[in-house]
């Protein structure tokens, strides 16, 4: 069976692109106010939370459409890295009830932005000349 890169960057653009974004969707549905608290209790002002709606909802949708691909991989890969340092340090060592990673959902998001950021969105990406696709 023949190699084909392209496919595999597709769906893994869909799989990360989709299912973060329905962490967006509940975030836009469900308020920001949890996230907002949550920075006002570390210090930091609350409006920061609307960023989550960049790295939940904006970058997945450049993401699953491969639109700046690179650019929407980057927006999600900081995203998780501020979901670890707000919510998750806690977690770092743990494991989960099932035996696996306590951290392996965030882990999963964070690593395969990151390939997406080190390869770009591939032939099926809605945009494919520009440096950050």
């Amino acid at each position: 069976m023949r190699k084909n890169n392209d496919f595999g960057l597709l769906i893994l653009r869909i799989t990360i692109g989709f299912l973060m974004l329905l962490h967006g969707i509940a975030k836009l549905s469900g308020g920001l106010d949890f996230i907002s608290g949550m920075l006002v209790n570390k210090g930091l002002p609350g409006f920061i939370a609307y960023g989550v709606l960049v790295g939940e909802v904006l970058a997945p949708v450049l993401i699953l459409i491969g639109f700046r691909t690179r650019i929407g991989a980057l927006l999600l890969a900081l995203n998780c890295v501020a979901a670890y340092f707000l919510v998750h340090t806690a977690d770092t060592f743990k494991l989960g009830e099932t035996g696996g990673w306590a951290l392996e959902l965030l882990g999963l998001f964070f690593l395969g932005a990151l390939a997406l950021f080190f390869t770009g969105g591939g032939r099926f990406a809605a945009s494919k000349n520009h440096k950050w696709d």
